[in-house]
């Protein structure tokens, strides 16, 4: 028998085909930020007051700081009141500049909003202040919840139906939904959009298929896995993909080779997890706490005392050398020693910024910055290193599995940030401990750096042994 990898190293292991699957399947990834990243700009709360536009009527020549003055109360430290105004009356303005108005109720009328950031937000839009005030938050988490359903629903799909077809519907989805989530009537609708395109968005990411409109072209040539249509008996198609990829790549494949070929169990009955118990846990607990780590810091990116636009343009910016290096050093130093470093680094240097006050924007600023440099470094050597963990017959349930526990992390990050409240370090200490927990956790974990990639649980002769070089950035098929 002729195992994967030597049809593989035959037909180009990394040729023409291959690096024209890459740029198709990575080029997408540019959008990705925009729709995840949105909420932090589409919920500011501005400042805002009662519209008490009724005492117009009884002098349509007061100013905008009389009127203040005449039907809004005033809090404990001299601030006009958000939430409440004066109760209506029907005086002349001489009886009310004399006698004043003392009984307040809600805001009747809506609100006004000033100092106004954007135009408009869906906190403007739909009036979610006072009473309603949470609701930013719970959108949030509705969104969340919806990437975590996408990622229970679609990863065991994958490995069921293939990674191309259960790709297709989520990219409807997600073009639908966000329109609709745009034009939105009221709040209702929005959270139920933002739901449906935050598990179209768990999907796609999951699945690491191209979408949005401008790729949608794409599903005629992108290919299905061979790795997985071989573990499902499908050899016929799995043939045919081979051939076309050793034309593309322009290498002679030897027809016996082919007939050779491993003939893989269904994935129903090579799905053992039990043999994967340690590499299971420990890629759960890394995939939780980087996301528990990165979410608390993206979520707070207008708290660090800095203009919102800069700390966000420098929290982007730091993205693009994080995936650059991240490719080098997996060659370099191996998947294993990448991530504990970057683990380890990202999780002190976070600690670090307790050393300084609140009022150290700069430094702290400085210091959050790169601490998530270093946990989005993590992040994609984590998913890389993820995936080589697990044979191709159980590797996007796997990979679904992580992405529940990153999508939990996710969920539960606004929660922990909550707790800023009580003391601004207990966010701080629970993300940055769990990070620096996770890279000790990696010492358990084997090096997959140049390793052949199993095909299944049965193949066990695969499994930490050396072997053929594969050239970095070969998409795992």
């Amino acid at each position: 028998m002729v195992d994967f990898g030597e049809i593989l190293i035959t037909i180009g292991d990394f040729g023409h085909f291959q690096k024209l699957l890459l740029l198709g399947l990575a080029s997408p990834h540019f959008l990705l930020p925009v729709f995840f990243c949105s909420f932090l700009f589409i919920q500011s709360d501005p400042e805002r007051y009662c519209n008490t536009k009724w005492i117009l009527k009884v002098d349509p020549n007061l100013t905008a700081e009389e009127q203040l003055n005449l039907t809004v109360p005033r809090e404990q430290d001299g601030s006009f009141s958000r939430c409440r105004m004066f109760t209506p009356v029907d005086w002349d303005i001489n009886a009310i500049r004399e006698h004043g108005l003392n009984r307040t109720t809600g805001c009747m009328n809506g609100y006004v909003y000033s100092n106004m950031l954007y135009e408009s937000t869906i906190v403007t839009d739909f009036d979610l202040v006072c009473e309603k005030s949470n609701m930013p938050e719970i959108t949030q988490t509705i969104a969340m919840t919806g990437l975590l359903a996408g990622s229970i629903i679609f990863g065991p799909l994958a490995d069921m139906y293939g990674r191309k077809k259960t790709t297709q519907l989520p990219v409807v989805l997600l073009v639908i939904f966000v329109i609709v989530a745009g034009v939105s009537p009221n709040i209702h609708v929005y959270n139920v959009s933002q739901f449906i395109v935050g598990a179209a968005l768990g999907a796609y990411r999951m699945n690491s298929i191209a979408v949005y409109s401008l790729f949608l072209f794409s599903f005629r040539w992108i290919p299905e896995s061979a790795r997985w249509l071989l573990g499902q008996g499908r050899r016929d198609e799995a043939k045919k993909l081979i051939r076309k990829v050793a034309a593309i790549n322009k290498r002679e494949l030897p027809e016996h080779m082919l007939d050779k070929v491993l003939k893989h169990l269904p994935f129903a009955f090579v799905l053992r997890f039990h043999k994967h118990e340690l590499t299971s846990s420990c890629s759960l607990m890394l995939r939780f706490s980087l996301n528990l780590g990165y979410m608390c810091l993206i979520l707070n990116v207008g708290k660090f005392g800095l203009n919102i636009f800069l700390v966000q343009f420098l929290f982007g910016i730091t993205e693009v050398p994080a995936h650059l290096l991240c490719f080098w050093f997996l060659e370099f130093l191996g998947r294993k020693k990448s991530l504990q470093s970057t683990l380890l680094i990202g999780g002190v240097v976070c600690l670090l910024t307790l050393a300084f006050t609140p009022d150290s924007a700069v430094a702290i600023t400085a210091l959050v910055t790169t601490g998530k440099f270093f946990l989005n470094w993590a992040g994609s050597v984590c998913l890389v290193y993820i995936q080589e963990l697990f044979p191709t017959s159980m590797r996007q349930t796997a990979v679904s599995l992580g992405s529940i526990a990153f999508r939990v992390a996710g969920l539960l990050s606004p929660l922990l940030n909550m707790l800023a409240v009580y003391h601004r370090s207990i966010p701080i200490i629970v993300f940055s401990s769990l990070a620096v927990l996770s890279g000790v956790l990696v010492f358990l974990l084997p090096e997959t750096s140049k390793k052949d990639l199993p095909d299944s649980t049965s193949d066990d002769k695969n499994e930490g042994s050396p072997c053929r070089h594969v050239e970095k950035g070969a998409p795992v098929r």
